[in-house]
């Protein structure tokens, strides 16, 4: 059902690009809005692991200084069918963890000393399967496609308004005063458009992240997912991590807080939808 979702969300996005696009730049500016939008979010795509990886000062570790990490995600791995990726280290008090890689040859896992500190064995086994889902499903390759259509239909927007900031004097001396109404229309139109683009990305984000919490279940079992997602919770609250916005989307638990309208913004679902959902996993056996 969530990869159902992603379809059709990306289908949505892409429709939503082809006519502002049409709308707003034609087929030229559509064009170019689209290229210099894919030229650097798949920079970023390229080099993910090794940015994110350096901007938290995480370590990679050996098998010899982490062998219990290094074994659960060895057995993780096989049982996965798939490479071993990297492992590394940040030291960091608040509890997380992501995954990164442009594919599963090219991933690596890192968590944080504070996750080490509090987890079980269980309840890692059932996070590092939850970033190994991640890599398994090409989440980096999906997000980049979705950050990319999102960002040619900012730049697409931006370049409307600047058109009709400074094309709405000359049409309002003009033609007595209708070039106000054009520009206001413009304004909302573009605004609605950008709006609507960003919701639908953290929307694919949401959808992601369920469908790692499945994979991870599979991988280890649901209620073990579920109480290291309620415990990476109550500590992430206590104490709260230094993210970077643009890289919130990575981590298992939401770094930045966020309530209310600002869920719509969110890039995870809520806690709590999670914990539900992998507890009716276990319960009814599927997985």
């Amino acid at each position: 059902m969530n990869h159902f979702k992603t379809f059709l969300l990306m289908l949505v996005l892409t429709a939503i690009f082809i006519l502002v696009g049409s709308a707003i730049g034609g087929k030229t500016g559509a064009l170019y809005a689209f290229v210099f939008a894919a030229l650097m979010n798949f920079f970023t795509y390229w080099f993910s692991d090794k940015i994110v990886l350096k901007m938290y000062g995480a370590r990679q570790v050996t098998q010899e200084e982490a062998p219990e990490l290094h074994r659960i995600v060895s057995d993780l791995t096989n049982k996965a069918s798939m490479p071993m990726p990297k492992v590394y280290i940040m030291e960091n008090d608040t509890p997380n963890a992501f995954a990164t890689g442009r594919n599963p040859d090219h991933a690596a896992v890192a968590v944080t000393t504070g996750l080490l500190r509090i987890l079980s064995r269980e309840e890692l086994t059932g996070v590092i399967g939850h970033e190994l889902s991640h890599i398994k499903h090409r989440d980096i390759l999906v997000s980049t496609i979705a950050a990319t259509i999102a960002g040619a239909i900012g730049m697409l927007a931006s370049m409307a308004r600047w058109g009709a900031i400074f094309g709405g004097g000359r049409s309002s001396d003009n033609e007595g005063g209708g070039g106000g109404a054009n520009f206001l229309f413009v304004f909302v139109a573009t605004m609605i458009a950008s709006i609507a683009a960003v919701l639908i990305q953290m929307a694919i984000s949401r959808s992601r992240e369920y469908l790692a919490d499945e994979g991870g279940a599979h991988l280890s079992h649901p209620l073990s997912l579920a109480k290291a997602l309620g415990k990476l919770d109550m500590a992430a609250r206590r104490i709260p991590m230094e993210a970077n916005p643009s890289t919130a989307h990575m981590f298992i638990v939401n770094p930045l807080s966020g309530g209310g309208v600002l869920s719509l913004f969110s890039t995870h679902p809520p806690i709590h939808e999670r914990i539900a959902r992998l507890e009716e996993m276990a319960r009814t056996g599927r997985f």
